[in-house]
């Protein structure tokens, strides 16, 4: 499977963004996706994932009822759409597919990925 993110930018605190992750592979609706991002200087973090069915999804506390991950199994595309974007969430983030059955409370794992996307800035300016 090949990841490619897309839809970062620049954008004023308060603003939105959405990110698209293409994916290929006629596999792509039976694995689950994660959204990571990682600061200058920081390690990648966990933001959000989102089960294969898109029946289930879950995010690490700063970005709760500000972001929401979805997916188009048609389109084999996953998104993060990204709402009141704060300076603090400017990173690059990183689309991620999962082979296994990954419980979303796994999710945050790193390890539990297969499959990374290249990444894209977002950039929030105050």
């Amino acid at each position: 499977v090949q990841l490619q993110a897309s839809g970062g930018g620049l954008v004023q605190a308060g603003g939105s963004l959405r990110l698209s992750c293409a994916a290929s592979g006629r596999t792509f609706s039976s694995y689950a996706m994660g959204w990571f991002r990682q600061a200058p200087g920081k390690e990648r973090e966990f933001v959000a994932a989102i089960s294969w069915s898109g029946g289930s999804t879950y995010y690490t506390d700063s970005v709760k009822g500000r972001f929401t991950a979805s997916r188009d199994n048609a389109k084999n595309t996953v998104y993060l759409q990204m709402n009141t974007l704060k300076p603090e969430d400017t990173a690059v983030y990183y689309c991620a597919a999962s082979r296994g059955s990954l419980p979303m409370s796994s999710s945050r794992n790193l390890n539990e990925y297969d499959y990374w996307g290249q990444g894209t800035l977002v950039t929030v300016s105050s």
